[in-house]
């Protein structure tokens, strides 16, 4: 399969040739459309690879920090909004795949459509070329934001969601430990942030501040997409 010449492009500014282009077709493949396969799956799977290669740089470049310090850093650098601002600076919304509807409703610049998109092509790397494939990807676009977020003082999803809920005269958020799970060398929390609108979303992390983290910053995401 050969590849136009807009997705050739693409490919390039992301900076890995593909042995096999049906990967990266199915990863800018958005399921609005009617054709399979989407690209779901692989954004499943490039979520897990891009943690991965951002937790281990991380680690190498502060030896120094705890998960306390290192889990805000992660979360930011791994977060929808930032996948979305990789994807619009290698100008993959012009070459998503996508409905009619969709794209007229302005789909090639919606944060969650993007974001989806970049962990998708991540993952298609990562399938067709390795690990080390993904990492030298990875980092080739986040380089700076992770030399920048060790210095930075990152707003962490907790304060973040506090303050949205403050800007808009409700209570704080309250979370709920629900459950754990895993042996006890290696738990697993469960935690459910909830708000006094009814909103709430759930984090599954190996720490509870972990877990509340997740929570937040998946009721963040929430709440921007229904503004």
């Amino acid at each position: 399969m050969k590849l136009s010449r807009a997705l050739s492009d693409a490919a390039k500014r992301l900076g890995h040739g593909f042995t096999d282009p049906a990967l990266l077709i199915e990863a800018l493949t958005h399921p609005s459309m009617s054709t399979r396969p989407n690209n779901q799956r692989l954004e499943f799977l490039g979520d897990r690879v891009l943690g991965l290669v951002i937790s281990e740089e991380l680690l190498a470049q502060d030896q120094d920090a705890d998960e306390g310090k290192l889990a805000p850093r992660l979360n930011a650098l791994v977060r929808k909004e930032t996948c979305a601002e990789v994807a619009t600076e290698i100008g993959l919304g012009e070459v998503l795949r996508m409905g009619r509807s969709e794209m007229l409703s302005g789909g090639r610049r919606k944060m969650a459509i993007l974001g989806d998109a970049m962990e998708a092509v991540i993952a298609a790397v990562y399938l067709d070329g390795g690990l080390e494939a993904a990492r030298s990807c990875i980092l080739a676009h986040w380089a700076d934001r992770i030399a920048k977020a060790k210095d930075a003082q990152t707003v962490d999803a907790k304060t973040t969601l506090q303050e949205w809920a403050q800007a808009r005269g409700q209570q704080p958020p309250v979370y709920v430990d629900l459950e754990r799970s895993g042996p006890d060398h290696a738990p697993i929390f469960t935690v459910e942030v909830r708000l006094k609108n009814g909103e709430s979303a759930r984090g599954r992390a190996a720490s509870k501040r972990g877990a509340q983290q997740q929570a937040a910053e998946a009721l963040l995401m929430r709440l921007e997409e229904q503004s």
